[in-house]
């Protein structure tokens, strides 16, 4: 079977479809994987076949391109359809030339929908964030500014719909590119406890449970009790690190913080903190007691799958819904404020309060008892065969 993948520039939509890339060119199955130069030595190690999307007019690549996107939802349109557009001569040509029997798709890689649309090919969306439709949408309330933005840009994306017409995509409005309803085959990295009202998709979604890389090196635990804090790769602010190695300097804790390029800002750093610009994430959780996370989806369901219970400090829409259900079963708490007490508060809180650590546990069981990579593998086969 051939498999024509398309993704985004992004760590957190790429990293969770690796395993199951592997998985598929290990069952003997082509995988022709679109995307981008700064991920071509991971998709190639996972047996695919590396399309670069980098030499066409992707505006998505510019970094605050990228940040507004999750802000504003009326530029995110145009500019994802722009890209679609600029892909979309190598796009066609490479499916008449590999005449794929499945294209699956990043749900936010909307350019993979379409080309699948356009030349009527069975389609899976590959969810990397929470499924949503319009029950669990409520976990991502846009605000009243965000709607009315919406409103007056209409036009705009009704003048980018046009464009895609033109193009020969069968598409008559926005619903059609950004929406999956439940006759969308999808997959979705996590299980149906944690996925907010899992009852309303239909069979056609496969919740297979987050993709969980092997422990590369052991880390050593220093302490009775271990905080790890990592903002990820994206979000990083100084004044929050300072402030966390104020409050637990100098304390019982065994204090890990991956910071990124940051370290450098900081001096006599005391004993029980160890600064590094990144670690192995899944060897730091696995000796983790609490975790202070940005909740994005890969990091909160990492922390959550060894068990670790959540201090919940979102950055985005999309990580605050993370957050938002990761606080309705339990596993965490919200960060009130970057202030040494608080920050010092609801460290004491997730570790002392076992009720914490055990729906952590309840999530992390639930991750373990989905179907994983081996439903994913049988789900795309009995679509492409």
């Amino acid at each position: 079977m051939k498999i024509a993948w398309f993704c985004i520039p992004a760590h957190g939509h790429t990293n969770p479809t690796l395993g199951l890339v592997k998985a598929l060119t290990e069952a003997g199955h082509k995988i022709f994987y679109f995307s981008f130069e700064m991920f071509r030595e991971k998709i190639e190690n996972a047996g695919a076949f590396f399309i670069p999307c980098d030499s066409y007019n992707f505006e998505m690549k510019d970094k605050e391109n990228a940040d507004r996107v999750g802000k504003d939802q009326a530029f995110a349109v145009e500019l994802l359809v722009s890209s679609t557009l600029a892909l979309d001569e190598m796009v066609t040509e490479k499916i008449a030339e590999l005449e794929p029997d499945v294209i699956v798709a990043d749900s936010v890689a909307y350019w993979g929908k379409l080309a699948a649309l356009k030349h009527g090919i069975p389609f899976i969306s590959s969810t990397t964030t929470f499924a949503f439709n319009r029950y669990s949408s409520k976990y991502m309330k846009h605000g009243l500014g965000e709607t009315l933005k919406m409103l007056f840009s209409m036009p705009k994306v009704n003048k980018q719909i046009r464009r895609l017409q033109e193009k020969g995509y069968p598409v008559k409005g926005l619903l059609d590119i950004v929406q999956n309803d439940n006759e969308t085959n999808t997959i979705v990295y996590t299980s149906k406890y944690f996925q907010p009202c899992s009852d309303t998709f239909s069979d056609k979604y496969h919740f297979i449970g987050p993709s969980i890389r092997p422990i590369m090196e052991k880390f050593e635990k220093k302490a009775d009790k271990t905080v790890y804090i990592s903002m990820g790769t994206v979000n990083q602010n100084r004044v929050f690190y300072r402030n966390c190695i104020k409050a637990m300097g100098n304390r019982d804790y065994q204090v890990i913080i991956s910071m990124g390029t940051n370290q450098d800002h900081f001096d006599e750093v005391p004993d029980n903190i160890e600064l590094y610009e990144s670690v192995d994430q899944m060897a730091v959780l696995s000796i983790a007691d609490a975790f202070i996370t940005h909740c994005g989806m890969n990091s909160a369901s990492e922390g959550l799958y060894f068990g670790v219970p959540l201090v919940l400090f979102p950055q985005t829409p999309e990580q605050d819904a993370v957050a938002k259900r990761t606080e309705e079963l339990g596993a965490g708490i919200r960060l009130p404020s970057i202030g040494e007490d608080d920050i010092l508060k609801s460290v004491a809180r997730i570790i002392e309060e076992k009720k914490y650590k055990h729906e952590a546990e309840k999530v992390s069981e639930s991750f373990k008892q989905s179907g994983g990579i081996k439903e994913a593998v049988c789900f795309i086969e009995s679509i492409g065969y």
